[in-house]
């Protein structure tokens, strides 16, 4: 009885162990997401709907963006769209950049003008872009680009989607969903020596509240462990 408690008592602290170094760390966020191509941003942030994220490195000197915008598409669906607005806050009016997957399975990037609900055109926008590509992985999509914002920009109107089926090179109509009605925010430009969240931020989900006996260190760990063998020694 006594070996068969301290093995049980012994696998308890293993899994609490384990799972107070790598639960939170393996969360998908944009902190922890990898390119293929190794580009590294300044800037990251968890988009507050449609489980998207945004990468951004932002140059004052010569008011230049570059982005990674990751999302996967709507259920059945093949594209994801992250647009700025120049002038309002909502998607008509919006300069999208668009990555597609196609009939073949490939995946290109495309520029789009929402002037209404129910137009969606290809076309060059009201801002310079360049080296825009779009590449696929793990079930996301990922919009790559470089764009010439006005200077002395310190916010941008962004809105960003994920969408349907692609008929040819044309994106069919995303989801009505209350997310992906809300799927906007304005972007606080951050230079490319800092750090700046999107506002507003999306909520930093609470472990404390979820798993107080998980904390990464301190008494909130010891305390997590000494419950466990309490209950080992018990049962």
């Amino acid at each position: 009885m006594a070996a068969a408690a301290a093995a049980r008592i012994s696998l308890l602290l293993g899994l609490a162990v384990l799972s107070a170094l790598v639960g939170p760390s393996h969360s998908l966020d944009c902190g922890s997401q990898k390119f293929s191509n190794s580009r590294v941003f300044s800037n990251c942030s968890d988009l507050p709907k449609l489980d998207a994220h945004l990468h951004y490195t932002y140059n004052a000197s010569n008011s230049s963006l570059s982005i990674a915008f990751t999302a996967a598409p709507a259920n059945g669906g093949a594209w994801v769209s992250w647009a700025i607005n120049p002038t309002l806050t909502g998607m008509v009016g919006s300069q999208a950049l668009m990555a597609l997957k196609l009939s073949d399975g490939s995946i290109i990037a495309k520029t789009y003008n929402i002037s209404s609900y129910r137009s969606i055109v290809e076309s060059k926008l009201s801002f310079d872009v360049w080296d825009l590509t779009a590449e696929a992985s793990n079930g996301a999509m990922t919009i790559f680009a470089s764009l010439k914002v006005p200077e002395n920009t310190t916010t941008l109107n962004q809105v960003w989607q994920v969408g349907g089926v692609v008929n040819g090179t044309q994106p069919s109509i995303h989801p009505l969903e209350a997310e992906n009605k809300e799927s906007k925010s304005k972007l606080t430009l951050a230079s490319s020596t800092g750090t700046s969240p999107i506002s507003p931020p999306a909520p930093a989900p609470s472990h404390s509240d979820a798993a107080p006996m998980f904390r990464s260190g301190g008494l909130g760990l010891i305390s997590g462990l000494a419950l466990l063998v309490g209950s080992a020694i018990l049962s």
